[in-house]
This record gives C-alpha cells, structure tokens and sequence, in this order.
C-alpha cells in the first residue's frame, strides 16, 4: 500500500502538470487542512534528486529540480540543433496544409503515431496546439510564426502547391472520411 506521500508523487507524476491541493485532497479522501504535512513529506523525501515539489498556495507540480538545471539546459540544448528529421517535418508538412489539425488526423495521413514528432515541433516552437472548438478533448496544431520563419514563407499560400494539395485533401477526406468524422459516426 502506498503512504500518502507516494500517493502525492504518483499522481503529480502521472497529471504532468500543476494539480490544485484541494483536488489531491479530495483524491486522496482526505480534508484539504492535512495535505500540507503529506507535501512537506515529499519534498523532504525528493530532496536531493533530480525531480522537486513545486508549490503555491493552491498548486502543486513536480518538476526538475533547480540542481539539475545545468543537465536539464544541456538535454534541451542537444534536442534543438538535431535535425527535425523525417517524421516530423512529414507531421510538420501535414499541420501546415491542413492548416489546423488533430492529432488522429496527422496519423491518419501519415499512417503512423506522430506523438513523438509531433513532441519535437512542440518544442521547437514551430506548432502549437489548442482546443479543438467541435470536440474540447482534442488539441488542434496549427504553424507558429516561428514555423513561417523556418519555411521561408510568409502565408500559407505560399506553401508549394498549396491550393492543388489542400483541394486533393479535402477531396480525399470528403470521400473517406477522416478520423474525426468515423469517431462521431
């Protein structure tokens, strides 16, 4: 059985992002007054490790801790002068002529999981992604400003054969159908 403390990291770990007290005191079925001690357990027990307890008054998050920075920057610094490679500038290429996709959509295209490419333009700042406005549980891509830059274009037009290729995609869709359209079907 897991102490309250384990409990804690393990569902910081796996929310990857900042979780509001008051809901780890609700998950962890207890009053919101006794999480503060079950944290404080936690950041004493990280201590020293590359991971830290981050807290606010009312969020909690674990992140790398200030001793790693150094290897953290030299990581990060490594994954932007690699090549985009590939995968991504294939997942790349899909997001600019659809101008605008899910996830599922880019795999349909590509026939593959595009998570990790799809990681790396994050990353790279060349996509960024928001709520879908049909389906509030899907992230739509879109280019950034950064993107354009990369390209050497200024509007999507400009994208070799870009009305030729948008016309043919949504042909294709139109026909087929797309993920998001067999979803909801």
């Amino acid at each position: 059985m897991l102490t309250p403390a384990a409990a804690v990291e393990a569902l910081l770990f796996a929310a990857g992002e900042p979780l509001e007290k008051k809901r780890l005191a609700n998950l962890l079925g207890i009053n919101e007054s006794d999480i503060q001690p079950i944290l404080e357990e936690l950041a004493e027990a990280l201590q020293g490790r590359g991971i830290a307890l981050i807290e606010t008054d009312s969020l909690v998050e674990l992140r790398t801790s200030p001793e790693a920075a150094e290897i953290v920057k030299k990581f990060r610094d490594s994954e932007f002068t690699r090549d985009l490679g590939t995968a991504s500038l294939e997942t790349l290429a899909v997001v600019a002529y659809q101008n605008g996709t899910t996830r599922s959509e880019i795999d349909w295209v590509r026939g593959v999981n595009s998570s990790a490419s799809l990681r790396t333009l994050l990353l790279r700042g060349l996509i960024e992604g928001k709520e879908d406005a049909v389906d509030k549980r899907r992230t739509r891509y879109t280019l950034t400003p950064d993107a354009f830059a990369h390209l050497g274009i200024t509007k999507l037009s400009e994208l070799p054969r870009a009305a030729e290729l948008s016309a043919a995609a949504a042909a294709i869709i139109a026909t087929e159908g797309s993920p998001a359209s067999e979803s909801q079907a």
